[in-house]
């Protein structure tokens, strides 16, 4: 008999609980999918999430990243190629960029694009990561119940006696 009412009683718990909370609480391979999509292709994952305002973000930030990158590159060939050609005994180029240096600046050009270059690819490695964990971290949260039951409230008390405001916190869980 026992066993028949605590029967009857899940099954009236899952009957009141919103269909949509039922549904995301029964796919535990959501965070996983979303972190797989966002791998295969940056910005996929938050599709998936149904959070298209990051989707921008993704390709803002990876875009900026990968444009310094080339840039980077690009300066660290001209000063090289210009090196060299100061090596062969060519002393007057008309590169415009970089054709006025001595061999000591185009040395510090080439390491500076050089390092440039490698930061920018270490933030655009970062950014993709930081996509994916974006990704599988919202997939996670959509999951969480978040129910009415569950209240956190901060407050400002006047106390009379100290005469001062004091921040209280209040939670309170309601059955």
């Amino acid at each position: 008999m026992a066993f028949a009412q605590t029967d009857s009683l899940q099954m009236l718990r899952l009957q009141t609980l919103p269909a949509k909370l039922n549904q995301q609480a029964l796919d535990p391979l959501a965070p996983s999918k979303a972190a797989f999509y966002s791998s295969i292709l940056p910005g996929l994952g938050q599709y998936y999430n149904k959070s298209y305002w990051k989707i921008p973000l993704v390709y803002g930030g990876m875009g900026t990243s990968l444009y310094f990158y080339f840039n980077n590159q690009q300066a660290y060939t001209r000063a090289r190629d210009e090196y060299k050609l100061r090596l062969r005994g060519i002393e007057s180029t008309n590169n415009p960029k970089v054709g006025s240096y001595t061999k000591d600046q185009l040395v510090t050009v080439q390491r500076n694009a050089q390092r440039n270059r490698d930061l920018s690819l270490f933030i655009t490695i970062g950014l993709y990561i930081l996509n994916i964990v974006d990704a599988n971290v919202d997939a996670h949260l959509q999951q969480f119940n978040v129910d009415e039951d569950l209240t956190f409230k901060p407050v400002l008390d006047y106390n009379p006696i100290t005469n001062k405001n004091q921040f209280n916190v209040n939670v309170s869980y309601r059955f």
